[in-house]
């Protein structure tokens, strides 16, 4: 499986003479003269080039410069350039900035101006002593103004650099038919080389740098260009526009408004500090526009409208409005046997409190009236980018489903999953199903908005095709869980029980499949009638040689002013 072709495309090995042809074959615009004085120093582009956050008329474009003297404290001169053809010699659009120290030398420009449902390449030139300097070239689209054509995205999530190589991101970067990549979370992961990940990352030459747990701005910011830095992931990103929005391992594990499971304030510093760190990082290296002047830090949920077709909204479940964290395994620790049951009704009853938020008031009345204009505005579907699993899920009973060899052969926590299954109750309280209050506020925003919900979602390393339904038993929409780029799944802990997606899949009305092991991807096309998720997967991360293939496809219908269940085709 070559990429030289494609990598050539995107700009690999690109010339500074190319871009000043380029900049002389122009169709009715004239370009900048840059009279700025030239960057002293030596420069290069290490990171790539990124698109995201497209609409009709505008689009984020992305990239870092990378100064050879990181701590220079001079800005570097950089103009990009917007062409409407492949070749890059009609140029439609350019603009000039600087990569400076204070943003990390990382470039974001909001290109306006543009023409709907239209592809774009694009280039950065970085002005030096010695000339210009160019980056990759990248592709991107914007949204479409109206209309009913098909709108494809590719569906990704999970993506733990030790783990494994990127080929989730490379066999993405090989699609041309995509009108937005869209990313739910976990894009990187904040552990050491001694934590999740750290084995694997050992033995594939894939430590994650800084070698320990990030904390800083700096460590945030030398993890993002750990990151951009690979090359498949890098080819993912030149390819199409993103629509980006965060989990918890931006920042860090099970993290919520005011802390989360795996920061310790006595060895760690202030909370707020470090989430600051992780929020200013995130958007200084992401192509996401900034958050709205006035809301909270982090507010970057936002949406997207694709012609008549779908709207998206990117929603932020983790650092605004999430109340505090209920886990299991800290309520059920050091409890006797025998009153497990009545210490899992007494956490429940705290679950199940109608003021705890999974994306606080604001958001939801955001969402609220986002879905009310939707609808009114004859946009066929309402598309949630949501990070964790909305569906109400519960284990099987293992206890009665495994025979007594299986049940013994579990270790960790699948094992503790054995028992805690017989009593019926959501195992995973980080998901909407913890905040069982706060999904019925959003199923009743959307049946008085008469939206058609589809959810995307990321979080479990596992694929999920669900029918969602509230608490009264109605259809409330659909979901599609994808698997992750390389973190395990339940399916790599789960010992002798190969069935386990059925027994699921059983064991849940909202669950119509449920795939536990492997990486991959999900192709979601929405169209004015239905809406189909093809399920990717790819052969293994463990080298750069991989097949991919599809192992599931669903669909849902328009059905009226509602949609039905999901089919599988």
């Amino acid at each position: 499986m070559s990429r030289i072709s494609r990598r050539h495309f995107l700009g690999y090995g690109a010339g500074a003479a190319g871009m000043a042809a380029c900049a002389t074959e122009t169709t009715g615009n004239t370009p900048l003269t840059d009279n700025r004085p030239a960057f002293a120093g030596q420069a290069t582009f290490d990171h790539g080039v990124a698109s995201g956050d497209p609409l009709p008329d505008r689009v984020i474009l992305w990239s870092r410069v990378t100064p050879a003297d990181e701590k220079t404290t001079a800005s570097i001169p950089v103009t990009l350039r917007v062409y409407r053809d492949r070749a890059m010699q009609r140029l439609v659009s350019e603009q000039q900035m600087d990569a400076a120290p204070a943003r990390d030398f990382t470039l974001k420009a909001d290109m306006t101006g543009l023409e709907p449902a239209t592809v774009y390449y694009y280039q950065f030139a970085a002005k030096t002593a010695a000339g210009d300097i160019l980056s990759p070239a990248g592709r991107t689209k914007t949204a479409a103004a109206s209309g009913t054509a098909p709108v494809r995205l590719a569906i990704v999530s999970c993506s733990n650099f030790p783990f494994g190589y990127f080929n989730v991101y490379d066999d993405i970067a090989r699609r041309e038919d995509l009108d937005a990549v869209v990313h739910l979370g976990d894009y990187l992961y904040e552990y050491g080389v001694d934590g999740y990940g750290g084995t694997q990352g050992q033995a594939l030459g894939r430590n994650h740098e800084p070698p320990m747990e990030i904390i800083t701005l700096g460590d945030y910011r030398m993890r993002h260009a750990q990151y951009k830095r690979d090359p498949m992931l890098q080819a993912a990103h030149a390819a199409a526009p993103w629509l980006c929005t965060w989990d918890d391992h931006e920042s860090t594990n099970n993290s919520y408004r005011t802390g989360a499971e795996n920061h310790q304030p006595e060895t760690e510093g202030n909370w707020s500090d470090r989430k600051q760190a992780a929020v200013q990082a995130y958007l200084e290296w992401m192509p996401v526009r900034d958050p709205e002047a006035g809301r909270a830090l982090g507010g970057i949920y936002r949406q997207f409208d694709f012609g008549d077709v779908a709207t998206v909204f990117c929603l932020e479940s983790r650092l605004t409005g999430r109340s505090e964290e209920i886990a299991w395994g800290a309520e059920l620790a050091g409890v006797a046997e025998e009153d497990v049951a009545t210490k899992a009704q007494a956490v429940m009853a705290r679950v199940r409190d109608k003021s705890r938020t999974m994306l606080g008031r604001k958001q939801e009345d955001w969402l609220a009236a986002g879905l009310e204009s939707s609808t009114t505005n004859g946009k066929a579907w309402q598309v949630l980018a949501n990070q964790v699993i909305m569906a109400t899920v519960r284990p099987p009973n293992l206890m009665e489903e495994l025979t007594p060899e299986q049940r013994v052969a579990q270790k960790g926590y699948v094992a503790s999953m054995v028992p805690f299954s017989a009593l019926g109750l959501p195992f995973n309280l980080d998901a909407w199903d913890g905040f069982p209050a706060a999904r019925e506020r959003l199923y009743a925003a959307a049946s008085a908005a008469d939206a058609r919900l589809v959810t995307l979602t990321g979080d479990t390393h596992t694929g999920w095709a669900n029918t969602l339904h509230d608490a009264s038993g109605a259809l409330r929409g659909v979901e599609f869980g994808c698997t992750s780029v390389t973190s395990p799944g339940l399916g790599q802990y789960v010992k002798d029980v190969p069935d386990m997606g059925r027994l699921f899949a059983e064991a849940n009305t909202d669950v119509d499949w449920y795939d536990p092991d492997g990486h991959g991807y999900t192709l979601v096309t929405l169209t004015a009638d239905n809406v189909t998720s093809d399920f990717y997967k790819v052969s293994g991360i463990e080298t750069e040689v991989y097949t991919t293939r599809k192992v599931a496809s669903f669909e849902t219908r328009r059905d009226g002013k509602g949609m039905t269940a999901l089919k599988a085709l």
